[in-house]
């Protein structure tokens, strides 16, 4: 039983407190005594920032933050700033990252290796690239954490030359990589495909004793799987001593991408067998493998098992298990994975919104799928690509005309898919005119050249319309 908050305290117990109820988990008391402190002190603030952000409470981190400072009863230390750009990076607010990183310059600590080093793992998580050079120039002194953090920066934002670069910038500046360096940089050769390089750094981790890293060992079994070296991808696993379960969710993926789906059902059975605890991941792994790889029925087969086990499935789950409904035709569990989509609030997902939007048309119900899309917040490339198909293969023309010109009037840039799709939209509804004035469109306006497939569209649209001996 925690004690009743008394009237005014000294800062001292007043911390006291604080830190007892968030030991005990009652973060909101905790927030309460904090809020009634008459004149809050800095270490009192520091520490409920943390506590929330440890909590997940980043929302709260970053108001209770923003809130105090900008009242001018305190001014942050290192400490709060700190605190406050753990939560920036776990939220991945970029926004409130730049106000941050602008208070960091304000009270003079842009030089500080620690908080650097902090920043530029935030504007890494936000994907932010100028936002960690900038940080990264201004550091005078850089360990092997500034280092590192540069380079996974670089990979998280998609540049793995980038990253590649600084890491042979890193080995001149005579600064020794660390098992994180490692687990950092290796996912770079995976992207890249540098195989040599991954072998390089691999022959650097024997030497040096870092093999035995679970994370280090995870990396190396995703590069080689990436770099199509499958062989050496299992001779990493096992040689590992006790793989934890995300080398078994790597190898597991590695099989998969590499072909080999029985390897990767019977790896997934031995390491239940064996008692490794699945996470969501595991169950990811495992069902939408077998969706790539055309084994739409044992997804759904290990669907069903997952649910039987109490496992919830996330976004992923659901958009690789529509998937499989769509293979195989399953309409039914298509529609019920729709109610369960609505319960658990998966609509603004627009990954899975634009499943549903597919397997509504597949299914013959236009009206439902045109309905699904209209509702999504959000719609990337993909998602117009889908509805403007929908309504195409429905002989609705028109429609995925004026889906076509919605698309690029929102400012999603249509690829070469959309092209294929409203054009088909076109010969199915015999509109020549249009589909010649898209077809010109599209390296004159859009800079997507036309392929092979482009063409025949376009032989199929003046053939449909009787003006095939007029060309394009």
């Amino acid at each position: 039983m925690l004690p009743k908050v008394p009237g005014n305290l000294p800062p001292h117990l007043n911390f006291n407190l604080i830190r007892k109820y968030l030991n005990s988990g009652n973060l909101a008391r905790a927030r309460q005594l904090f809020d009634g402190i008459s004149q809050p002190d800095v270490r009192s603030w520091t520490v409920l920032i943390s506590a929330y952000t440890k909590n997940d409470w980043c929302k709260e981190a970053i108001e209770l933050y923003t809130k105090i400072k900008n009242s001018g009863k305190i001014s942050p230390d290192k400490l709060a700033l700190l605190a406050v750009t753990k939560a920036c990076a776990t939220a991945r607010d970029l926004a409130k990252a730049k106000e941050i990183h602008s208070d960091v310059l304000r009270y003079r600590f842009n030089s500080d290796l620690l908080l650097g080093n902090a920043l530029i793992d935030m504007y890494g998580k936000c994907k932010c690239i100028e936002g960690a050079e900038r940080v990264f120039g201004d550091l005078r002194v850089r360990d092997v954490i500034t280092w590192t953090s540069f380079c996974s920066c670089y990979v998280n934002c998609g540049h793995p030359d980038e990253a590649l670069r600084v890491f042979r910038e890193m080995g001149l500046s005579r600064i020794r990589p660390n098992p994180v360096t490692l687990s950092s940089v290796l996912p770079a050769c995976s992207a890249l495909k540098c195989l040599n390089l991954g072998r390089e750094i691999h022959g650097f981790g024997i030497k040096n004793w870092m093999v035995e890293n679970v994370f280090v060992n995870s990396a190396l079994v995703d590069m080689y799987s990436n770099c199509s070296s499958i062989k050496h991808a299992e001779l990493v696993f096992y040689s590992m001593p006790q793989p934890d379960v995300v080398s078994w969710n790597v190898i597991i993926s590695a099989y998969f991408s590499n072909g080999e789906c029985w390897k990767a059902l019977n790896k997934f059975q031995e390491m239940r067998n064996q008692g490794v605890k699945l996470d969501i991941v595991s169950w990811n792994s495992v069902i939408s493998g077998c969706v790539d790889n055309g084994k739409a029925q044992e997804a759904m087969e290990l669907f069903r098992h997952m649910q039987q086990v109490g496992a919830r499935p996330n976004q992923i789950t659901i958009t690789s298990v529509l998937t499989a409904c769509t293979f195989l035709e399953c309409w039914r569990e298509g529609k019920d994975i729709h109610a369960y989509i609505f319960r658990h609030n998966f609509m603004e997902d627009v990954a899975a919104s634009t499943a549903l939007v597919l397997i509504y048309a597949k299914s013959g119900d236009l009206k439902v799928s045109n309905r699904v899309f209209n509702m999504m917040p959000l719609k990337d490339t993909v998602a117009w690509n889908t509805i403007i198909i929908a309504n195409s293969m429905h002989g609705r023309g028109e429609e995925a005309l004026l889906l076509f010109n919605e698309m690029v009037a929102s400012g999603v840039k249509p690829n070469s898919v959309t092209f294929t799709a409203v054009l088909s939209g076109c010969s199915h509804s015999q509109m020549v005119d249009e589909g010649l004035s898209i077809f010109h469109s599209m390296s004159k306006d859009h800079k997507v050249q036309p392929d092979p497939e482009h063409y025949s569209c376009m032989v199929d649209v003046l053939s449909r319309g009787g003006r095939f001996r007029r060309g394009i």
